[in-house]
């Protein structure tokens, strides 16, 4: 089970910055953008071993990834290049945020790599899913929801607990976690999928 499954519950928290957001006159577009720039900035921190900007970097693409959609539906302004805009946003974001953490020696690049194509699997089946008529699917183990507020969780504690087991700081051991969970995530979405399809 992912946190991508209760975005509606979230709405109730979202919907007064939405009006305060189409007021201002911000679209949904500006959101995703925003969200690009604030995890790029995310991976530049991390590789600089600025960690508490990076966590500051990542909090802000995740309140941008959940305002774009929501401004969206609020505007009416929904549109399959805006989805597609969104998603190619977001695998953008993994490859900033985790390339910047292995990037900047917080962990070997080889479970860098390893972290990165499992999240990338995952995502990708997740949406091919789509592709292939059997519609988005967000199940298994580890969506980007997780993720964010993994890297959050690990990130804080990384700050306020520093503490190094075999080789390993908490984003470190976070990065090997996102490896297993995120190839996990795949194969139970390809199944998935296998089994719709014919």
């Amino acid at each position: 089970m992912t946190l991508d499954q209760y975005r509606n519950h979230a709405k109730v928290y979202f919907d007064p910055l939405v009006l305060i957001a189409i007021r201002l006159g911000l679209n949904a577009n500006f959101f995703t953008l925003a969200a690009l720039l604030a995890s790029a900035a995310a991976g530049v921190f991390f590789y600089l071993r600025l960690e508490l900007w990076g966590i500051a970097a990542v909090a802000l693409n995740a309140f941008c990834d959940g305002m774009d959609g929501a401004v969206a539906r609020e505007m009416k302004t929904q549109s399959r290049r805006g989805d597609f805009l969104d998603h190619a946003v977001d695998r953008y974001a993994d490859i900033f945020i985790i390339t910047g953490i292995f990037a900047g020696g917080m962990v070997p690049w080889q479970i860098g790599v390893f972290a990165l194509t499992g999240v990338l699997m995952a995502s990708y089946l997740g949406t091919q899913a789509q592709a292939v008529g059997v519609g988005r699917y967000y199940g298994g183990l580890l969506g980007r929801a997780d993720r964010l507020v993994l890297i959050l969780v690990f990130g804080i504690i990384d700050i306020l607990v520093p503490l190094i087991f075999c080789g390993l700081g908490w984003l470190g051991w976070l990065m090997v976690l996102f490896g297993i969970f995120g190839h996990v995530t795949a194969v139970q979405r390809f199944m998935y999928v296998w089994a719709k399809v014919e």
